[in-house]
Formats: C-alpha cells, structure tokens, sequence
C-alpha cells in the first residue's frame, strides 16, 4: 500500500490536487522561474585565519529591503577545504544560532561555535589582504562588496562555482533573511547536470534548463512531472568536456528547509525558507570519484543481503494468508525466480504497525508458511507506516504514550489521519524515540520472523491539513469508501508564520502550503525544534531508527525499504521510486530516476515493474520486466484496484520473466560485488553510461541505456510495438551476453539497430570487464551454490590487451560487509593476451571462506582473440594439460555487427570447460594459439 487512491492518481494527481486546494483556498499561480532582485547584498567587514586552517570572516548587510522579510544585518562564513578534495562553504547568522540538519543525525565536522566568533568583526584588524584561499585541487576567493566566491579548479583554472552577478546574467547578490535565503552561480552554457532530486524528469536524466526543481518531501506519486516527490537531495553534479578532457565535480548545499531551485543552463539559483548557505564541494575529477566523495562524506551505502538482489513480488490487496502462499506456488510452476514475498497492510490487524490480522493472517498459520519458504531460502518483508493509530487498547500506542515520542501541537500529540484512521507520529529525532521504536520491532520479531522492513508514507503523509481532533458521535473512518479521504474535524492553521511563510515554494507543482497534507509545520519536536525546519528529515530519521532496530535483532544485516529519503538516507536503506503508472512514459522515466539515486548515494534502487496503477498492457508487462530485472532493487508490485499483475499472469509475460531474471541470476555474483564496491567507495550499481565514457558527449544525455558496473550495458525496448531498438555503442568493443559470438567494435562510437523480440532484452559486456557469473536457479540461496563461470572480453582482434574483475563473497547474514572476519573472500581476476599467449589468474584474499563453501569455477570464456583461436599447449598452474583431461576446448569465430571497424579480420571466442578451479585459491590458466 502507497499512498492514497487511485482514482486521485495514486497521491493525488494534479488535477485533482489542484481542485482539493482551490477548496481548501488555496491558489495555484505559478511561481516566476526567472531570478528577482530581491537585496543588495552583503560587505565583507572582516576576515582571519582559524586555528585549524580554515577562514572566518563576517559579513553586513548593504542595504536592508522588506520583501520576504527583514534581511539579516550580520552573518558570519566559514571555509575549509576539509579534505583534499572537498571545499565546505558555510554561511549563517552571525549573532544566533540557526536551523541545520542536525549533526548527530548526519555526522560532520562542525563550524567554529558562535561564542568563540561573535563579537570580534567591527573590532578586528583590516581584512587580511590575500583573497584566495588554496587547497590542493580546489581555490576559494572572494570579492569584498558586494561580497561574492568563487570555487575554481585548480588543475585547469575552471571556475566551478561563481556567486557574483553580471549584466549578461542578473541575480540578486547574496540574500539572508530568516525566512528567504537565496544564492546563486554563474555556469557556463555546455555543462551538463545531473541530480536534484527527488523528481519525474521527463526531459531524462540531464538537467533541463527551466524545468522547475522543488525539494520538500511530499506525497504525490511519481507520475506527477517536474514536482517535488518523496525525497530530498540538495546535490548536482556538473561535468563539463574541455578540448576532449572530461571534469566532473558535485555542489551539495547541506539544508533541509523547502526550496527551489531554478537552473536557466547559464545560471543556478536557490530559493530556500530557512536554515542555512552550508555548501561543499567535490572535485571530482571523474564521476566516479565524486560519487566516492561525497559518499564519504553522507555516509557509504548499507551493504545489501544477498537475497535482496533476487526478484521481489508484493502487491497491495493479498487479502489473506492463501493467496500469497498461491503466488508464491505459482511462481514456482512458473519457473520464474522468486526470492521474496510482501505484504502491504493486508497482514495487520486493523491496519495498526506491527500487528496481524487474526482472521485473514491467522498467526499460527502465518508461521507455519514462514517456517515452509524460510527452509528454501525465500524471505518476507512487510509493510510499516509511520502513523500509530490512536486506541487505548493497542500496546504500540499506549507504550508511546507512556514514553512522550510523539510530535508535539500545542503540547499535546498531534493528531493526523492515515489507514488506521486517527494517528499520531513518532518523534525520531527525540532519543527515547529510537529505543521504543527498537523495542516495537524487537516485538513484533518474536511474534513474526520478518526478514525486512517496508517504511512508507514517510514524508509525512497525512489524509488531513491543519489542527484536528476526533469527531464525536461518527466512526473516522467509516470503515465503507475510500480510506483516504480525511474524516477528522480540522481547521486550517494560519496564526504562525511557520504556517504560511513569506515565499512560497512550488510544492507539489502549485505552490501548496508546506503543511498542506501532511505535519503541521508549526508542531514541535524534541528540543523545540519546528516541523517547519526538520519536515523532510523524517524518513532519514526513520531509516537510522529502523536500522537500528533490525540490527539489534540477532545482529543481522538489515534490509529496509523507504519511500523517502534524503541526504545520507543510502546508508540505511534501499529505495523505491514510489507510485508509478503502467504507461511506457512511466517505464522511460524510472531509469533516469534509478540513476539519479546512484548519484545520490542511494545505489539498492528500483521502480515498481509493470507499474503500481492502472494494469499495464501484456506487452508493457513484456518490455518492463526486461527493464526492470536490471534494477539493482528488483521488485513487482500494484495497487489493490489494479488487476492481478504478477509475471505469470500472462503466458508471454512469463516467458520474458524467466528470460531476463534467467540472465539476472546468472549475474548475482557480479551484482553482490558491485554491492560490495558500493558499500566501500559508494560506487552506484546501475549507472548512466558517461560514468565509465566521461569524454564521449554523445551519451551525456542518455536516458534510455544504463549500465551495471562499469561494463555491463542495458539497451531495452522502451516503446510500443517497437521489435527493434536503436542503441548508443560507445568506443570499443561489446559483446552480447545471449550470444557471446556476436560483437560491435567501434573506433569512435556508433548507433547500432538491435533486434529485440518481445521476449529478448540486449544485454552487452564491454571489452576488458571480466564478468563472473554462475548458472542461475529460481532462488539465490540455490543459485549462489552453482559452479562459477569467466567471461572475458578483449578489444576484438587485439593482439595485446588486459582484462580485470573482482568477486567478493560473504555470509550477508553478518551485519557487517567487510573482509578479514573469517567469513568473506575477495577475488581479483586478471588476464592478458600478448603474441598470441593468454593468461588467466587470480589473486585471492581471505579464501578460506569460499574453500569452506565449495565454490568453483568450471568455466572460463575469452573473447575477441585474434587469428583461428586453437590451442598449441594449455596449463593449469604451471601444469601441461595431457590428453586424458576433462577440460574441454572449443572455438568459435565472432560475428560482427555494424560498427566493425577491423575489416575482414578474423576474431575467435575460446571457451574452456571443467576446468574445477576453486575461486578461494590462486590458479593460473595459460595457453599459446596456434
């Protein structure tokens, strides 16, 4: 269950929420795109060197002006270059302390206090006379008045960042007021953008300059365009090409208040309600050195369990305990790979968190199926909503209670409105909290085994607006008709300026109230602080709560799954991209969404296939699921009004399930280690195809290819009727994983038309990627056990070249994903050909784990050799291979399709089987070609 329903387009669809606010009052005139002179700036009065390195100045207002506010007389910045490769900007009141995220919440270096600060600008000597600030690939400067900065790269002198304004481009110089921030950047007309999220960007992945980018966690599902949805982050990554070199670099600016931001292609400006400026910049220079940057500074992503990169089936409306026990019988008639079972609110008892539905879901029953799928290695996850209905009866409230972790109106609870009905929501930012919320999780593990956690509706999302309380003398809800439709009696809250600030951002694409259907933004949390400020750390403070929680349980790796997110939120949980619609449009923009994530740090990622509502057409169904089983998170589900939509539904739909999930489990091993690689240097998992091309433009703007890793490449039918797909190769060479004989080799890039039957997905391995693989099976527990397999690419008809890949290995039982603990192997595979000598090898670490478990590699696959490909002499660590072996050779010669740039040279694939190398041991494979 999402949010609420389909007749509003699943979380309110536009129109509808345009209608839903007219009656509220509330008016829809879009906000002006283009930057407003708003203030005259700030001067610099002074500025000094601090004890650890870095500078702190002041600043004061030029002029004050009364438009959003009274402007803020004296600020106070501090810069540090924090690392070699990171530069932090911050920017606050110099006499008060303000809102920002806080640092318990996402740990940071913090600021020199005010108190050690305040107090010294007017008396201080002159301003120091340097103006430039040096670190080692990153240069802060400044103008005194107006005061503006400049963030220039070092190695080039490429300004990144630029705050002071021209006659060619006009922008307010630097506004603070407290209720209105705004700062803007000059950028030059060929970079290219990515981020800002979370959104639907129907013009791909690349920024687009004018479209509008809101970011304030809301409920509105993912059909809607343009508007701000369930998460939040800051972050864009700019990556310009200067004479055939590319630089890639990331501007975080650290604040959780709502805001917009305009991008005009040759400027960037950010409208903020409050908190304050605390930028940092990423130099990069690849895209994915500043994924690793700023990974390590927001926390590396969760390390995943195994499983959870198997296929995932849910759908809201199981009504009862017989029918996911069918789908899951189903499946396995169906051949198709099942690894995990859901239940939306279908399990609970009353829709109330961490509750089962004694009729539908009788307890006894329930485990008994838990303990059958457990036994076979399949898991179930359940759904959990924020919301804590309000019955005296019900332990998980009363428990509440009697700890005070609710948000605060007026020093009561306040009251909302979800599935439950009446509900109030838990404070996490309050510490006693956390430890109920640990404790409501422990208890509900010992009444049902779970293996993962579903948190959703976690925006705030809430059926009513305003202050509410329960109506006497009528049922809320009624228990007939739609369950979201607010039946508490509310009035609209205005008196504080909290509740209708100055500017108003363009909150789900109509400049809704920012307490508009969700948590007032006057109610209070612990410490006093405004729901106004902390509204869209709630899911992050959820995540960190709920990983918490499952952590303690028996010390396992826990699995979580929000709707939102923000800043940091990837190093708790996994992602889906909320309600989608079965359309194709929907099926194009979930990739860009997936690989925004990846850039956000955010890698386990996925929308929900074949869509959430209405149900898609067979052949969509078709063309989704071979999207969809390349998403790192995996994962079919629909909406209670939708028809029946699992993979087998359909005859022909099971037939592309078994198909693509056939390749995805083959590919488990490469998946599990691109979560390892994730989790150590927050590498993204599925990636846009400039992270391994960064200099090759024409793919900068792609939205309709991904890859996984570094090497493996996705070209998926994303249209009606198409039986062909247009796809984008660029220099090099690939090989199709369906047929590995089959090639593309191109000097400088190429479009190349693929065939693609409705039940074949293009699936293609770039040279020089050793890709291992296993043999696949209908649940990962099975399939992780099959005998190994090397597939190795070379540049076709190379008669030198290199290849390498890496394999980790682990119990992901273990809640730590790490090497060294008795309990993990790390394997790097290499290979060379050289004057027609191949090498094969490997060099393992902590191999103990894999020798225990009898992992081995009986295959090993070179492609894009050059000459007839037959062996002259074969050895197996240093071993000559004699005639009585039960390795067998073959060869077979590459077809090549447009783009061969190689002429009529022969290029051979040689496949080598039985070989029995265990991977938990070095092996050397060598042979010469005749």
């Amino acid at each position: 269950m999402v949010s609420p329903n389909p007749i509003a387009s699943l979380c309110f669809s536009s129109l509808l929420l345009t209608l839903l606010l007219c009656v509220a009052g509330v008016t829809s005139s879009s906000p002006s795109y283009n930057a407003t002179k708003i203030g005259q700036g700030y001067r610099l009065l002074s500025i000094e060197e601090t004890p650890d390195g870095g500078l702190v100045g002041f600043l004061q207002v030029n002029k004050k002006t009364s438009i959003y506010g009274s402007d803020i007389p004296l600020l106070r910045f501090f810069v540090k270059h924090e690392t070699d490769d990171r530069l932090r900007v911050h920017i606050t009141d110099a006499n008060k302390q303000r809102w920002e995220v806080p640092y318990n919440l996402l740990p940071r270096e913090q600021p020199p206090a005010l108190s050690q600060t305040i107090g010294r600008s007017r008396k201080n000597k002159e301003p120091i006379t340097v103006s430039e600030y040096s670190g080692s690939e990153l240069l802060f400067s400044y103008t005194s008045d107006p005061f503006s900065f400049k963030v220039k790269r070092k190695s080039n002198g490429d300004t990144l960042f630029d705050t002071s304004s021209d006659a060619s481009d006009p922008f307010s110089s630097l506004v603070f007021k407290d209720q209105y921030l705004e700062i803007s950047t000059k950028l030059p007309k060929d970079a290219s953008l990515y981020g800002l999220g979370e959104n639907t960007q129907p013009h791909g992945i690349k920024l687009y300059p004018s479209d509008p980018y809101t970011l304030y966690t809301t409920d509105i599902s993912a059909i809607n365009l343009n508007a701000d949805l369930y998460g939040s982050h800051p972050v864009y990554m700019d990556l310009r090409n200067a004479g055939g070199k590319a630089f890639a670099h990331a501007v975080l600016l650290l604040n959780s208040n709502g805001m917009d931001v305009f991008y005009k292609g040759t400027s960037l400006t950010y409208k903020i309600i409050g908190g304050v400026f605390d930028f940092y910049f990423f130099s990069g220079p690849s895209p994915l050195k500043v994924v690793d940057q700023y990974t390590q500074l927001i926390g590396r992503p969760a390390p995943m369990p195994y499983w959870s990169f198997g296929f995932h089936q849910c759908r809201w409306g199981y009504h009862n305990l017989s029918v996911i026990e069918e789908v899951v019988d189903s499946y396995k008639k169906a051949q198709i790979p099942l690894d995990v079972i859901w239940n939306d609110d279908d399990h609970m008892d009353g829709k109330k968190d961490f509750s089962i539905n004694p009729v539908n879901y009788p307890l006894p029953k329930l485990l008994e199926f838990l303990d059958k799928i457990h036994r076979i290695g399949m898991k179930y996850v359940v759904i959990n909503d924020p919301g804590i209905a309000v019955n005296n009866s019900y332990g998980v409230y009363q428990r509440g209670l009697a700890n005070d972790v609710f948000i605060k109106y007026d020093g009561e609870p306040f009251l909302a409105q979800v599935w439950p009905g009446a509900v109030n929501f838990p404070d996490f930012l309050n510490p006693k909290t956390v430890d109920w919320w640990a404790d409501e999780i422990r208890r509900f593990h010992e009444l049902v085994p779970i293996d993962g956690l579903w948190i959703d509706m976690n925006e705030v999302s809430n059926f009513c607006s305003g202050k509410c309380k329960i109506p006497k003398g009528k049922q809320c809800p009624t228990g007939t008709g739609p369950g979201w439709i607010c039946c508490l009696d509310c009035k609209n809250i205005t008196k504080t300026r909290w509740d209708d600030p100055p500017y108003k951002i363009n909150a789900s694409g109509i400049q809704a109230p920012v307490g508009y259907k969700t948590i007032a933004t006057s109610a209070v949390h612990y410490n006093g602080v405004l729901e106004y400020d902390a509204h869209s750390l709630f899911g992050f403070s959820e995540s960190i709560a709920t990983h918490k929680g499952l952590q303690g349980i028996a010390g396992k790796r826990p699995f979580i799954l929000s709707r939102s997110t923000f800043v940091g939120s990837g190093k708790y949980v996994a992602h889906w991209t909320g309600d989608n619609q079965g359309t194709w449009e929907n099926l194009r923009y979930s990739i860009s969404t997936m690989l925004n994530f990846g850039i956000f740090g955010v890698p386990m990622v996925g929308s929900d296939i074949c869509g959430f509502y209405p149900q898609p057409t067979e052949e969509l169904c078709n063309r989704w699921i071979e999207v969809g089983a390349f998403y790192p998170f995996s994962r079919d589900h629909a909406n209670y009004y939708s028809p029946r939509q699992e993979l087998y539904q359909w005859d022909s739909v099971a037939e592309s399930a078994r198909n693509a999930l056939g390749i995805r489990y083959k590919i488990l091993p490469y998946l599990y280690t691109l979560n390892y690689e994730a989790h150590v240097s927050g590498a993204p998992i599925a990636r846009p195809l400039f992270f391994s091309f960064p200099t090759y433009t024409e793919c900068y703007g792609l939205s309709t290819q991904f890859l996984l890793g570094s090497g493996l490449m996705i070209s998926p039918v994303l249209e009606q009727g198409k039986t062909q797909v247009k796809a984008l190769f660029p220099p090099g060479s690939w090989y199709s994983l369906l047929d590995l004989t089959s090639t593309i080799t191109s000097k400088d890039g190429i479009y190349v038309t693929l065939d693609a039957p409705l039940h074949v997905v293009n699936v293609h391995l770039y040279q020089n990627t050793i890709l291992p693989m296993q043999q696949g099976g209908l649940i990962s527990k099975d399939a992780r056990m099959t005998p190994f397999s090397l597939v190795i690419p070379f540049p076709a008809g190379a008669t030198e070249g290199e290849a390498k890949g890496n394999l980790f290995l682990d119990d992901d039982e273990l809640a730590e994903m790490t090497l060294g603990n008795g309990y993990s192997t790390y394997v790097d595979f290499h290979a060379t050909v050289k004057q027609g000598a191949v090498k094969v090898w490997s060099e393992v670490q902590e191999g103990k784990f894999a020798l225990d478990k009898g992992w081995f590699i009986e295959s090993v696959t070179v492609l894009g050799l050059d000459g007839s490909g037959a062996l002259s002499s074969l050895e197996i660590d240093g071993k000559p291979l004699v005639g009585a072996s039960n390795v067998k050779v073959s060869v077979s010669e590459h077809v090549h399709l447009d783009g061969q740039e190689n002429g009529e040279k022969k290029t051979v694939m040689v496949a080598l089987k039985g070989l029995n190398l265990y991977v938990g041991k070095n092996f050397a494979v060598n042979w010469k070609m005749g």
